[in-house]
């Protein structure tokens, strides 16, 4: 499997791409491209996908155990990130994910944002 070192981190909400919706509005598939910056990327592949399901904040204390270890698994309410590694029409290769936290009651569905920019790690033998 290929390794990615991080060239360039971005933090910013883009707007996403579907050729069909979704099953799920909540849990996701990759997407077909997105907008960002003014510029529209198709998405040639995805390379990767994993999700974190995991709590922070006062969040993280704030169910039973046992719940704890399910929703960990499974996730809960406006909780988790659905992560997608995926080379773009410009060969760029970049880690995008759509964030289920509700932020604010005007904005129930979540989002998605670009977090990286990535390139392929160069491998030495040292020989």
């Amino acid at each position: 499997m290929e390794e990615y070192t991080p060239i360039h981190f971005f933090d910013e909400k883009i707007a996403i791409i579907f050729d069909a919706p979704p099953k799920l509005e909540k849990a996701p598939t990759c997407p077909n491209g997105f907008t960002w910056n003014d510029q529209t990327y198709r998405i040639l592949r995805s390379i990767s996908e994993w999700v974190d399901f995991s709590r922070s904040g006062k969040m993280a204390n704030n169910m039973r155990p046992t719940h704890a270890m399910t929703a960990a698994s499974r996730g809960s309410l406006n909780v988790g990130r659905y992560y997608f590694r995926v080379e773009v029409n410009t060969k760029q290769i970049f880690d995008i994910y759509y964030d289920r936290a509700m932020k604010n009651l005007d904005d129930r569905k979540g989002q998605w944002i670009i977090y990286r920019e990535l390139e392929p790690s160069s491998k030495t033998d040292g020989g």
